[in-house]
This record gives C-alpha cells, structure tokens and sequence, in this order.
C-alpha cells in the first residue's frame, strides 16, 4: 500500500501542538516527481502545500517523518520560501544556509543531512540564523564546491539522497501577485498555529525560535502588497457572453465566456478625538501611496458616518489630511454603511479604541499603529495590520 502522509501527521505530530496546529491547514499532496519532500506555491489556490514522496516517506522511522515534516515547516514559518533571502544572494547558497539554521533545531533527520558541527560544517556552531550561515557560506566558497561535489547543491530533485534532502525547487517561480497572496494566508495560518500552541504548549520549539516566529507574524506593513492581496480576495467575476472567447464546451457553436474583475473597496478613517493628528496626517500619507494603484471610497466617521464627506480617492489622486469629526468611536457606523451599501471589502484605520463591532458581510482588515496592534481594545480573528517606519 502507497504511504499516505495525511492518515498518519496526527499521530506523528501529537506531541507538537503549533506544528500540528499549522499541519492541519497546509495542504500535503504525494508525488514521485521529488525524490524526498519540499514546499512550495500552489497556484491554482494560492497557498503553500507540502509535496511529498511517499517511497521516501515509507523508508523513515516515526521520528525522521515528525523531523522532515518540521524541517519543512520551519522553511514557511521562518520565511525562507516568501521574502527573507536578501537581494542578490545566490539562491543555491541561500538554500543551504537555511537549512543549516533549520536542522540545528532537530535531532531525527535522515543520515547525511546538513547539519552545523558535523561532517563538511563540523567547525560551525549551530543555531545560528540563516544570514549568519550565509555569511559564513559567502567566507568559505570552497564548502558550496564540495557541496556540489558530493551532490548536495541545492535540492533539485534529481532523484539521488543528497545532504540537503528537501527540494527547494519552485521557490523563485510563479506568479508574484499568487505568491503574495499565499504569503499573507501563510501569515495567518501561523497566526493560528501561535495562538494554538500558547494554549496547548509549543513543544519541542525552542524559546528563541518561538520569538522568531512571533515576530514574523506581526505584519510590517508594505501597502502595496497588502492592497493587492486585499483586492485580489475581494474581487468579484462579472461574466458575459463574447464572441472573441472559444467556449471550452462547445467551440465555434456557442461564444464563450469574458470575465472581469472589480473590486468595490470602503477605506473607513477613524476622526474621532481619540486618533490624534499625527497619526490622522500618517493615514493619508499611506492613503497617497494606495492611491498609486487603486480607486476606493474614503468614509470619515467618529460614533457616526460623515456622510456629507464620504469621497472617491481616484487612482493617481493626491490629497492633504483633513479632520471632519472629534466625537466618540463606534465602529458599528461605518460597517452598517459599508454592509448597506454592498462594497467587496472594508479596511478601518483607527486607534481601535472602541467596542468589538457587529459582524461585517464583506472582508473587513484593521489597519492601526503598532502600539494599538499590540494593545487593542478588543480582541478580533480579523486580520490587523500594523503601521511601522
């Protein structure tokens, strides 16, 4: 019988509940295509999955899977597939530097693994990060030669076992605007997981690794990636019939299809006495630059909408910060406006210093300081970003 990963991840992961927790919302697929297991971008539903080879699979202990399952895991919570290998960097050097800081932190890999303080890297200390690996790698080029040598130069799947064990490969690929997506979906996935494992214990993941993940999942936030990825997901289909498309079903019979897709986008700013002007002046100033790529409707409001000066940002549009209100804050004023009014997704700047809200039909994001993102008056499953320098 073919090894099946997913009947046996909660018996191998039941003594680690952030790795379990992050397992169940990873989608794991077999496939002979990779000698050993990798992760990567499914573009189709725009997450990461886990690929795995059963034959590999089949052939390890309880302890190497638990082991390869986190190796993988470590690589999505420790960024290593989205954003963090630095600008310019040789992407094979990357590769093995990241799994050196990876393999540092588990004790049950197969033979032959990379691993800092043995074999080529036995004068290397371990638990270092993957910079600081890369770094060294950068110092020592003869290591990535005798790497290449013995057949270990960066996982790509030519079906030999090689010290670095996992594929790699697909991590420089596919769509960037699929790629950002399932990197914020990553975000919260580990979210989650966090939360989970605060509750159950974070087995055998080490302080400075738990702080490491922490961090990364507190949103810096690049509004262009964030808008994108808040469009993409609030985006309706309008279909309608057209000659120019080939109907898949029946070709030169009947039109196909046309799709477009637009999105009806709400930004919400909080004017009431609460939010201060400086912090009003620093949601305009992120406003012009979202203004470069999209159009969406400004909706001022304090304990009510200021419906007189709701407004249209026109893409390209630039606009000085100006206040309206200086009341109290309820944050059931503009989601009534924007549920009645039917927008595909809704995005609140505020100080978040109000009651929890009633619930909204469309997706709704917080967008606040990073004071207030750590010390938010209530608690929300919503995503909540945090305005940095």
């Amino acid at each position: 019988m073919v090894f099946d990963l997913n009947k046996h991840v909660h018996r191998l992961l039941q003594q680690e509940p952030f790795f379990a927790a992050l397992s169940r919302r990873i989608d794991k697929r077999p496939t002979e295509a990779l000698p050993t297991a990798g992760v990567r971008v499914n573009e189709n539903t725009q997450s990461y999955e886990l690929l795995y080879n059963p034959n590999f699979f089949e052939g390890l202990t309880d302890e190497q899977r638990a082991d390869v399952l986190k190796h993988e895991f470590y690589h999505l919570v420790f960024l290593h597939v989205t954003s963090r290998r630095p600008d310019g960097t040789n992407h094979k050097t990357w590769n093995v530097a990241t799994d050196l800081a990876i393999n540092s932190h588990l004790e049950n890999l197969p033979d032959g693994c990379l691993e800092p303080g043995k074999g080529l890297f036995s004068e290397w200390d371990p638990n270092l990060s993957s910079e600081a690996y890369l770094n060294l790698l950068t110092k020592d080029p003869e290591k990535m030669k005798e790497l290449e040598e013995q057949g270990g130069s960066g996982g790509d799947g030519d079906g030999e076992m090689s010290p670095q064990f996992d594929s790699h490969e697909g991590w420089e690929e596919g769509d960037m605007t699929s790629k950002e997506i399932a990197k914020e979906r990553l975000k919260e996935f580990v979210k989650k997981a966090s939360k989970e494992a605060s509750q159950k214990g974070w087995g055998s993941v080490s302080s400075d690794c738990r702080k490491e993940i922490m961090d990364n999942i507190v949103s810096k936030v690049d509004w262009r990636k964030v808008l994108r990825y808040f469009v993409k997901t609030s985006q309706n289909a309008n279909k309608r019939s057209s000659i120019k498309r080939i109907n898949k079903r029946y070709p030169y019979i009947h039109p196909g299809r046309k799709t477009t897709r637009t999105a009806k986008i709400a930004i919400s700013i909080d004017q009431s006495g609460s939010v201060d002007d400086g912090m009003l002046a620093a949601f305009f100033s992120e406003l012009n630059k979202l203004s470069d790529i999209a159009e969406f409707t400004v909706i001022p409001f304090d304990d009510s909408v200021a419906t007189n000066a709701i407004y249209t940002w026109k893409k390209g549009e630039s606009r000085k910060w100006e206040r309206v209100r200086y009341g109290g804050t309820n944050f059931d004023a503009p989601t009534e406006y924007v549920n009645e009014h039917k927008f595909d997704g809704h995005i609140i700047l505020t100080d978040m210093c109000a009651p929890k809200p009633k619930r909204s039909l469309c997706q709704r994001m917080w967008m606040t300081t990073e004071y207030y993102a750590n010390h938010p008056y209530f608690k929300t499953s919503e995503r909540v970003i945090a305005i940095t320098d």
